[in-house]
């Protein structure tokens, strides 16, 4: 199941909707900002409480 999670770009700085599966306990990949179109490094990690914690970093942060 994808859940949707509200992130801010670290380069545009603007809000920004991505779709995170859950049923993954930790996953890490680049997707193309939806405005700036510059790639994010996205960190997800599921706690063992099942909450999803979501860190962006900019290409160069990584």
């Amino acid at each position: 199941m994808l859940d949707p999670v509200l992130v801010h770009c670290p380069y545009c700085g603007e809000p920004i909707e991505i779709l995170v599966d859950a049923s993954v306990d930790s996953q890490r990949y680049i997707e193309d900002c939806q405005v700036c179109c510059r790639p994010i490094e996205i960190a997800v990690d599921i706690g063992e409480d099942g909450e999803v914690h979501v860190g962006v970093t900019s290409e160069n942060d990584g």
